[in-house]
């Protein structure tokens, strides 16, 4: 690090926008790989990686009242105020949503996608913004658009087979979904390859492939937590729940306890509160399973109603719903004195969960911490004051719900008729009664025909 100090020295910052050239624009140097070889978050040097401007992230946007309130507090509690008030509303503003159903849900999910998004590709702009890219920030959004289209088209021809079968241009939409969203992506392939300009051709790559990896983080896992929506709500909520509480309960047992640091990537977090964060979070995960477990609402797949074309959720709860009695083992029996115990097999499932957002979820934190501090900045923007930006808040949430969409298709979710019966539907007549047919015979070989129905036959 000292040789890149010295090559960076002589008058000013050899990285500025101001005075770097065309050619050394174009250097691994600029784009900070001679820093990634040293290793060394804390001691990248500015001639390593380029400064974020200020107003990107820093800047201080706590609304002017609650600043009055909390004058006179130490730095360190008055961040811890302004924090726990803002959470609150956070969570208020959570329940509402909750209450509101299904739509608002999926519309709060694609806004905080799109927010995302727009967060990390401002973050490259910045970085960049003297180079003025042609069609940068363009292309990025219509590669947006256009994965959002592919996905949610893959959803809507998953789940509402029924509905679309019944529309028209949709069913044309369906058949052709795949195509239409390559042709649409190979569309925004060929404006980019046009274009490239001289001298600038490593930087536009590297901001192609920052874009894509964009939408590789925030679009594709976004995706999966709305799948996991139309498993029941209850694969949605809870999951959720369970990265606040262990980012909350870390907090705090890092606030009032923390002494030991954790990692070096966020030099405030302690063992103290990663710990103090498992247990709690257990303990919360397991409770508001067995709260959850109990109403249909919650553990019903969400569906649509043929009659009004809203959404549904109503069902038979399946077994995971049910209360189930379980013996206890020899020894949990010695010190409870109890031999069995009733318990919803989700609080089972809720245990893994809560154990995953706690030990492996705070993982995406830590290479959010990396990738900031890769551009020296405090947080990904100043949307939310106490707290950085959209990003800050869901950098472990991603990750959690791609673990939860693993772990349904792992162990939880079977064949679902509804969905079979759905695609039988979009078939042909005669390849509907040649379906009929062979499965007619096959039941009926293994006896499970009523006698009545093989005579009439």
């Amino acid at each position: 690090m000292t040789e890149l100090r010295k090559r960076g020295g002589g008058g000013g910052d050899p990285d500025s926008t101001e005075n770097i050239s065309d050619k050394e624009a174009d250097g691994d140097d600029r784009l900070g790989l001679q820093g990634d070889a040293e290793g060394e978050c804390d001691g990248d040097s500015k001639a390593d990686t380029p400064d974020v401007p200020l107003p990107t992230a820093d800047t201080d946007n706590t609304p002017q009242y609650l600043n009055k309130a909390l004058e006179g507090l130490p730095p360190r509690w008055k961040n811890y105020w302004i924090r726990g008030v803002l959470s609150l509303a956070m969570i208020s503003g959570f329940f509402l949503i909750i209450y509101m159903g299904p739509v608002a849900l999926i519309l709060v999910v694609m806004t905080v996608q799109i927010k995302c998004f727009q967060e990390i590709i401002t973050i490259g702009y910045r970085v960049y913004h003297s180079y003025e890219l042609p069609w940068f920030r363009t292309l990025s959004w219509y590669f947006l658009i256009c994965v959002n289209y592919f996905f949610y088209g893959e959803t809507v021809a998953d789940y509402f087979g029924a509905l679309v079968q019944r529309e028209e241009p949709l069913q044309f939409l369906a058949r052709y979904h795949r195509f239409i969203s390559f042709a649409l992506y190979l569309a925004g392939f060929c404006m980019f390859v046009l274009s490239l300009v001289k001298k600038h051709y490593r930087l536009q790559f590297y901001m192609f492939a920052w874009t894509h990896v964009t939408l590789l983080i925030v679009v594709t896992q976004s995706h999966l937590v709305i799948q996991n929506l139309f498993e029941g709500m209850i694969w949605f909520i809870v999951p959720i729940s369970i990265v606040i509480c262990n980012d909350i309960m870390a907090y705090l047992f890092g606030f009032f306890f923390g002494r030991t640091p954790l990692i070096k990537l966020s030099p405030k977090k302690t063992w103290e509160g990663f710990i103090g964060g498992f247990f709690a979070t257990v303990v919360f995960g397991f409770i508001l399973a067995y709260l959850l477990s109990q109403f249909q609402y919650f553990v019903c797949p969400v569906g649509v109603n043929s009659e009004t074309n809203g959404f549904t959720v109503e069902c038979e709860p399946s077994d995971i719903f049910v209360m189930h009695e379980y013996t206890l083992p020899a020894v949990v029996q010695n010190i409870l004195r109890w031999k069995t115990v009733n318990l919803y097999p989700f609080q089972i499932h809720s245990i893994f969960l809560s154990s995953f957002g706690s030990l492996i979820g705070p993982f995406g934190g830590f290479f959010a911490s990396g990738f900031k501090r890769a551009f020296k900045i405090k947080d990904f923007a100043n949307t939310i004051p106490g707290h950085g930006g959209i990003m800050d808040r869901f950098d472990c949430q991603y990750l959690m719900a791609t673990f939860t969409h693993v772990y349904i298709g792992s162990f939880i979710r079977g064949p679902n008729p509804s969905k079979v019966l759905q695609q039988l539907m979009m078939l042909r007549p005669e390849q509907q009664l040649s379906i009929f047919h062979t499965l007619h015979s096959q039941l009926r070989e293994r006896g499970m025909l009523p006698q009545a129905a093989a005579q009439a036959e």
